[in-house]
């Protein structure tokens, strides 16, 4: 390869690799004013910003029909990709409260956990928001007989288990449930 010919590709431009866009364009979470997420999408879209506003099908029933409308999947967020250093345009934007930030800065959301969701939503399967519980969680029951009961999430899956306890005598009783019907306490 003559000297010429390697100067010509050094010169091309590079594509950078999926690895280096993760860190060149990292996702950051936004919250949004009440009901405002697609609102706030479309302008940071106009603004050229990357958003992702992922979304679920729910019926939504008024007096004379109903109709099938979509629904974001985290109520109050959205999801772009911006350089840090711009933030100040992306909190301009009406509907914006804040950017979801740890220690003063726009936390980053790890690229796989976005592209999982964005996978999810381009489906046919059916899905819906859950809260994220751990083993181990106080939880406090929001639906059915229990509703206002507190305890102790003690096995998640299909179905949940739940221990209520009288701490005085060292007692406790298990109850099997579904994982919507709590949330973390």
């Amino acid at each position: 390869m003559s000297e010429s010919q390697r100067g010509s590709v050094a010169d091309e431009p590079r594509v950078p690799s999926p690895e280096s866009r993760e860190e060149a364009d990292p996702w950051y979470a936004i919250w949004t004013r009440s009901r405002a997420e697609k609102a706030v999408a479309d302008s940071l879209s106009r603004k050229q910003i990357e958003v992702f506003l992922p979304t679920v099908q729910r019926w939504s029933r008024w007096k004379d029909r109903k109709k099938k409308i979509d629904w974001p999947l985290f109520p109050g967020y959205c999801f772009a990709r911006f350089d840090p250093m711009g933030i100040l345009a992306v909190l301009k934007v009406e509907g914006v409260a804040k950017v979801i930030t740890f220690d003063g800065k726009p936390a980053p959301i790890p690229h796989h956990e976005i592209e999982a969701i964005q996978r999810l939503v381009e489906t046919e399967l059916q899905f819906d928001p859950c809260p994220l519980l751990h083993e181990g969680d106080m939880v406090e029951v929001i639906h059915g007989p229990l509703k206002g009961v507190s305890g102790r999430l003690i096995h998640k899956g299909p179905k949940a288990k739940l221990v209520l306890a009288v701490t005085m005598i060292n007692r406790a009783v298990a109850v099997t449930f579904d994982v919507a019907d709590v949330r973390k306490y």
